[in-house]
C-alpha cells in the first residue's frame, strides 16, 4: 500500500464514521450531531471518492470495497436529504387563488439572548407583517424592546427566560385556549391554543423549542425528541386543522423529526422546494435547517422563504399559507408510521420521563399557565 493510498483509505473510513452512527440509536449527542450536516458529508464523500478513482489502480480487491462503501454511504446520505431538493416531488401544492381571509402568515424568529440588534427584526416584521411572529430565546430586554409591535399585535404571550428557552408569541388574530406547558423540562416552554383566522376558521396551534442535543445542553437527544414526537402523537390531524412552529433544534431529515410527521400526519413545505438552512447565520458552509412550520393538509402554499439575517446565529423563517378545505385532497400524504416505530417513539417517551406522558390539548388540568 502506497502512502497515498493509505491516506485515502483513512479518509474513507472517516467518512463513513457518520453513515454508521446515524444508523444505530444512540441518542448520545455526538453520534446524533451526524443527523445534521449530510450536505456537507455528502460533498466531502464526493471528494473522496474522485480522489480515490485518481489515486487507485484498482489491482486489488481492497479498492473496490473501498469505493464501494463509499457510494454506499453517499446513497444513505442522499436519501436523506433528497426529498428536500427541487428535484423531489413537492408534498405541499401551491395556492393560486386570492382569498385574503383565509390566510395566515408566520414569522419565526430564534433572535440569540445576547443579541442587541432589536432593530433589524423589528424592520424585518414591519416589512413583512407576518398575522404571527414567534419569538424564540427572548428574554425580558427582548420583550422591552419588542414593546413596539404591540400596537399591532394586540394578542400577546409572554414568557422571558435567561436561560435561552423565552418565548414570545405576538399576533394580529384572535388566540384561544392558549396554554404555556412545560412538557418534558421545567424550564422550557412551549405553546398550546388556538388562533382563529380572519374568516373565522381555527387552527390548534403548538410552538416549540425544545433542547439539543450537545455537550453544553443535553448529553442526549432524549428529552428533544420526547419533546416532539409526544407532541405528534398526541395531536389529532385528522380532526382539526394544525400548525406546528419553532425552533425545533432538529434537522428536517432525522429520523425523529421524520417520525413526527408520520405521527402527527403533517406536511412540510419544503418538501421539493429545497434546504431553507436557518443555522448557523455566521458560517456560510455550516448550515442546516433547524427552523420549522409543520401545518395538517388542509394549507396550500402561498410562499415560504429564509429571511435576512437579524443579527442571530439563526435566520428567521418566514411562510405564507391559504386554508383551503380542500387541499387534504390534492396535498401528498405522509407516511405512516410502522408498529416498531410506534414502540421505539414509546420507548423515547418513557426514556425522558417527561412531566406528561399523555397530553389532552383540550384539557386545562395538564397546562401549566401563565
Amino acid at each position: 500500500m502506497s502512502i497515498g493510498e493509505g491516506i485515502v483509505l483513512f479518509f474513507t473510513i472517516l467518512m463513513c464514521i457518520p453513515t454508521i452512527a446515524s444508523i444505530t440509536r444512540y441518542d448520545i449527542w455526538w453520534v446524533r450531531g451526524f443527523d445534521f450536516p449530510r450536505i456537507q458529508i455528502s460533498f466531502l464523500i464526493i471528494c473522496v471518492i474522485v480522489t480515490s478513482i485518481y489515486v487507485y489502480d484498482f489491482s486489488e480487491i481492497w479498492h473496490f470495497i473501498a469505493i464501494g462503501a463509499l457510494v454506499l454511504s453517499l446513497g444513505y446520505q442522499f436519501k436523506k436529504i433528497f426529498p428536500y431538493t427541487y428535484v423531489s416531488r413537492k408534498q405541499v401544492l401551491r395556492f393560486k387563488g386570492s382569498d385574503p381571509e383565509a390566510t395566515i402568515s408566520i414569522l419565526v424568529s430564534n433572535v440569540l439572548t445576547p443579541n442587541k440588534r432589536s432593530d433589524k427584526l423589528i424592520s424585518l416584521v414591519n416589512e413583512r407583517k407576518p398575522d404571527l411572529l414567534l419569538t424564540l430565546e427572548t428574554d425580558k430586554r427582548w420583550e422591552n424592546e419588542l414593546s413596539v409591535l404591540e400596537d399591532d399585535y394586540k394578542h400577546c404571550i409572554k414568557i422571558p427566560k435567561d436561560n435561552l428557552y423565552g418565548m414570545h408569541l405576538y399576533s394580529k388574530l384572535e388566540l384561544e385556549d392558549i396554554k404555556v406547558r412545560n412538557l418534558v423540562q421545567e424550564d422550557i416552554p412551549s405553546i398550546h391554543g388556538t388562533v382563529v383566522l380572519r374568516n373565522g376558521k381555527k387552527v390548534k396551534l403548538h410552538c416549540l423549542h425544545p433542547m439539543p442535543p450537545s455537550p453544553t445542553e443535553s448529553e442526549t437527544s432524549t428529552n428533544r425528541d420526547a419533546e416532539l414526537l409526544m407532541v405528534g402523537r398526541d395531536i389529532d390531524a385528522e380532526k382539526d386543522s394544525i400548525l406546528v412552529i419553532g425552533d425545533l433544534n432538529d434537522v428536517a431529515w432525522s429520523r425523529t423529526t421524520r417520525l413526527f410527521q408520520k405521527l402527527s400526519g403533517l406536511m412540510d413545505p419544503r418538501i421539493g422546494r429545497g434546504f431553507f438552512n436557518t443555522f448557523h447565520a455566521g458560517y456560510f458552509l455550516l448550515r442546516w435547517p433547524l427552523d420549522h412550520v409543520f401545518h395538517t393538509k388542509d394549507f396550500t402554499l402561498i410562499e415560504i422563504a429564509r429571511e435576512r439575517s437579524v443579527g442571530s446565529d439563526h435566520f428567521p423563517m418566514y411562510i405564507h399559507l391559504n386554508y383551503e378545505p380542500t387541499g387534504d385532497m390534492v396535498n401528498e400524504d405522509t407516511d405512516l408510521p410502522e408498529a416498531e416505530e410506534k414502540e421505539w417513539a414509546e420507548e423515547k417517551i418513557k426514556s425522558a420521563d417527561p412531566l406528561m406522558k399523555k397530553i389532552d390539548f383540550n384539557s386545562p388540568q395538564s397546562a401549566l399557565t401563565t
